[in-house]
């Protein structure tokens, strides 16, 4: 906490932490260059006064014409200059602005004789003649030995602080590593605060073991690996995995960037490099993380290259040499993690290096029900939560979307004054990570939101009627983030594979809601482009990656894998011909035109169900799986609309103000 914030904001007003009545005094705390400012100021100062100096400057031939008219009372001599004062007689020749004394500039090599042959003529005349020697060191002093000063402090505070490991990180500390060095006493990360890699957790199990007992691994002669490269998406735990694995092994843990490799100086990057792994050896045993290594360690090109990529690739060879230098009594393990696998570069993956490469995935069912229950336990969870349901209804969610999930429900439940997070919080706070806030107060024009219903019907009543698509969990028609509505599916399982039914399925879900729209208001609105993009990328994959069409056969028609390893691929590139691309094109169309005709004649069988799920959304808004089987079955749904749950909100508001005018005053 600052100290403005500890400071009382009313100076008026006595501090309560103190005495009543009794004022904080405030304190006042200069740095070094607070202190090189106030030095320079004042020698300004001087330089300033010094310059005021009354005295007036005249030539040595009117010196000597003084000294011959008797007009002087006193001098003094210095080393190259002369100062004095007028006699009355002197003063009153002089002109009116004339100052009281006077200097004179001489060189001794030329005018010893002549200032020889004045001294006695003054002295003979009663002036008082004086030498003073020691005006000249202190001349020495101001005009040399004091700007000397001020360079050495200068340097010391800029400099010489950052040769000693100092804070500032200026031109002398650029070749410095900044790593970020976690000791054995804050390594409190451990495999308790990982989950949902498992897997993972496994493959590096062994690693930790030869960093408490490598002894355990010389005797049958094995090596362990020096280098483990984290692959996976972003957010799914690479960095608290190595975090864990330090804490685990209870060593030393240097952390840095890739891109703190780089900097606009050549060579710097790879002098950091030499300095880590220097005070890596030091403190071994002990693990260097390297986090976005694809930041250097890109794929080495022999064209284009440019200074920029001259000295990433400096860098990325200071790296290659450091750990081919490795003993295998180093125990030094280097945990390098990238999204970008693809990218990295074949010396930097080979075995020798980085040999051990572990794959740290988006988390499966399991593993999104552990992570959150991992990230529960800072909260306070009420009895109808379920944490179960909600990682069945995240899927494709990482690691870090599963801890905001859990923060924004806890922050959603203190803004409501409510005593612990209910699933209701859980459930908002997941759309709202996945789709953005809900827009409650968004004025809606009825005509668009009764099409918005229509439409978000018919993605509902497909999806409740299909057996191969995913369960559905709500309908909702409130605005959110760009969307107007959303039909949101609980899958059962997590889908490694995905059939040609279940695809198909899909696209009809997708079309559901254009079709409804064209149904009921003979018109097409703009609310179905975000189905038409998933339909027509569902249908390509089928088409050129899946082989799934029956003219096409079992071939694949993606990019070519090679193409996207390079600098710079050429754009439109095929490996095709163009009557194969008129095929693929006509297969694609068939694909869709088949789901879209399954589609309408899904939605015209069940006209009315769709009508009646359409009719519940305008009255309710929002609908959960529940809801929706009991109106196909025929039923009635009974329970509060939304204008009745704002009438009740705003009468539980009005209820203690009435309740305090009715009740009588007590007076004692």
């Amino acid at each position: 906490m600052s100290n403005n914030q500890n400071r009382n904001p009313n100076p008026q007003r006595p501090d309560p932490q103190n005495k009543p009545g009794k004022k904080t005094p405030p304190t006042f705390r200069r740095g070094p260059f607070s202190w090189l400012i106030i030095v320079l100021v004042i020698i300004t100062v001087m330089m300033i006064f010094q310059q005021m100096h009354t005295a007036d400057k005249i030539k040595w031939s009117e010196f000597v014409e003084l000294v011959e008219n008797k007009h002087i009372k006193s001098i003094s001599v210095k080393e190259t200059e002369i100062t004095g004062k007028y006699n009355p007689e002197g003063l009153a020749v002089r002109p009116e602005k004339a100052k009281p004394s006077f200097v004179v500039n001489y060189k001794p090599e030329v005018d010893r004789e002549w200032l020889t042959e004045l001294r006695k003529q003054l002295i003979k005349d009663g002036a008082e003649v004086k030498t003073d020697p020691a005006r000249l060191w202190l001349y020495m002093l101001m005009q040399w030995l004091l700007p000397l000063i001020i360079l050495v402090a200068v340097f010391y505070f800029l400099f010489a602080r950052n040769l000693r490991g100092g804070a500032g990180g200026m031109l002398m500390s650029f070749g410095r590593s900044k790593h970020r060095l976690q000791g054995k006493d804050k390594a409190n990360v451990t495999f308790e605060d990982v989950a949902g890699v498992e897997e993972a957790k496994e493959e590096v199990a062994e690693i930790i073991e030869f960093l408490k007992n490598p002894k355990k691994f010389q005797r049958l002669g094995g090596r362990i690996p020096r280098g483990v490269l984290l692959v996976g998406p972003p957010g799914c735990g690479k960095t608290l995995l190595a975090k864990a694995i330090a804490g685990q092994a209870d060593v030393p843990f240097f952390s840095i960037s890739g891109s703190d490799f780089v900097e606009m100086f050549v060579g710097v990057g790879a002098s950091r490099v030499r300095d880590l792994f220097k005070q890596a050896k030091e403190n071994s045993p002990c693990i260097i993380f390297l986090d976005e290594v694809d930041a250097i360690g890109r794929k080495r090109s022999a064209g284009f290259v440019g200074g920029g990529h001259d000295e990433r690739e400096q860098t990325l060879n200071a790296i290659l040499v450091e750990m081919d230098g490795f003993d295998t009594n180093d125990q030094v393990i280097v945990i390098a993690a990238t999204n970008r696998q693809d990218i990295l570069d074949q010396a930097l993956t080979r075995p020798g290096r980085f040999d051990r490469q572990i794959f740290v995935p988006l988390p499966d069912l399991k593993g999104r029900a552990d992570i959150l229950k991992v990230h529960a336990k800072k909260v306070k969870l009420g009895p109808d939560t379920n944490l179960e349901r909600l990682a069945r209804g995240t899927p494709m969610f990482s690691g870090a979307d599963l801890a905001a999930i859990i923060n924004e429900a806890a922050l959603a439940a203190t803004m409501g004054n409510k005593d612990c997070v209910e699933m209701t919080d859980l459930e908002e706070a997941r759309d709202k990570v996945r789709w953005g806030r809900a827009k409650k107060s968004r004025v809606i024009d009825q005509k668009e939101k009764k099409i918005t219903a229509y439409h978000e019907a018919g993605h509902t009543l497909v999806q409740s009627l299909l057996e191969e698509a995913d369960p559905l969990h709500k309908v909702s028609i409130i605005p959110r983030g760009p969307m107007g509505g959303a039909t949101f599916a609980l899958p059962e399982k997590d889908r490694t594979i995905f059939t040609k039914k279940y695809c198909m399925a899909l696209l009809q879900v997708c079309f559901g809601g254009r079709i409804a729209e064209q149904m009921f208001f003979n018109d097409t609105t703009s609310g179905a482009q975000s189905d038409i993009q998933q339909a027509t990328r569902i249908s390509k994959q089928m088409v050129l990656n899946w082989g799934m069409s029956s003219e096409l056969g079992p071939i694949t028609y993606g990019p070519n894998a090679a193409m996207t390893e390079m600098m710079y691929p050429l754009p439109g590139e095929k490996e095709y011909s163009e009557k194969t691309a008129e095929t693929i094109d006509r297969e694609i169309r068939k694909i869709t035109d088949e789901a879209y005709k399954k589609a309408k004649e899904l939605i015209q069988a069940n006209k009315e169900n769709l009508e009646k799920i359409a009719n519940a959304l305008l009255k309710y808004e929002t609908l959960d799986a529940k809801d929706v089987k009991l109106i196909l079955e025929g039923g009635q749904l009974d329970k509060p609309t939304v204008a009745d749950l704002l009438a009740a909100e705003q009468a539980k508001e009005q209820q203690p103000e009435s309740e305090q005018k009715e009740q009588p005053e007590k007076t004692d």
